[in-house]
């Protein structure tokens, strides 16, 4: 819940920025999971096109959709395919915005997925990465007081992720360099999750007065140095030249 609540501020303010107020943006959520952040942008009025790979997951987007009001599910359209074959869904330049929350971790060669996505962007689009931070990999084990995880997190690029999976994280340095090679540099990044990436899985969040407070928290970390470069997650926003 915090981590889409602070992409979500995050995205809101980059696209405030860029675009003008009530343009009517045409999104691609790829890799959109349970549809969180293309359900929301649908309430705010844009066109949303989800693509996912994975069956159940798109099941449960299509359930949440189906809760929501006629006007709101016509601006949504889901389909079911890998982040890889956006050329065969899709014309270059037809999507205003691009996500891709979630899913690099996942890909072993991510250049090709990363190049593809920039060609769905128009001119000036804005593409929106959220990627498990490489220089941060140490910090979970070491607050944990898992000194061996800690000491090999400092040398790897892989982790294991809270579905037990082992998965890759990317460095900040390297995809700058990809953005910029790919027509889409990089534009402003975010941390995501700086204090709270310690939490139990199963832990509930504060509501009120203090869950507001930790979101400034988090907020103010994630756009300040030195906290943002340990976060658990990178948010960067890439714009196509």
């Amino acid at each position: 819940m915090v981590r889409q609540e602070l992409v979500a501020r995050q995205l809101d303010e980059q696209i405030a920025g860029r675009f003008p107020v009530g343009q009517r943006l045409r999104v691609l959520d790829v890799g959109m999971g349970q549809g969180t952040q293309a359900l929301r942008l649908a309430r705010g009025g844009h066109s949303v096109t989800g693509l996912e790979s994975d069956a159940g997951m798109l099941a449960t987007a299509r359930e949440a959709l189906a809760t929501e009001p006629a006007g709101i599910r016509e601006r949504v359209r889901l389909i079911e395919g890998d982040g890889l074959e956006t050329g065969v869904h899709f014309l270059p330049g037809s999507f205003d915005v691009v996500l891709c929350h979630g899913v690099l971790m996942y890909v072993n060669e991510p250049d090709a997925l990363l190049a593809g996505l920039a060609r769905m962007l128009a001119p000036g689009g804005l593409l929106s990465l959220l990627v498990r931070n490489g220089d941060g990999l140490a910090l979970r084990p070491g607050v944990a007081g898992d000194w061996a995880g800690a000491l090999d997190a400092f040398d790897t690029d892989t982790y294991t992720n809270r579905l037990g999976l082992r998965v890759r994280a990317d460095r900040l340095a390297a995809l700058t360099a990809t953005l910029a090679g790919i027509a889409a540099p990089l534009h402003v990044w975010y941390g995501v999750r700086v204090f709270t990436d310690g939490a139990a899985d199963d832990a509930l969040p504060p509501s009120g007065d203090d869950l507001e407070r930790l979101l400034a928290a988090e907020d103010r970390a994630g756009r300040t140095d030195p906290y943002r470069g340990v976060a658990a997650l990178l948010h960067l926003c890439g714009v196509r030249g």
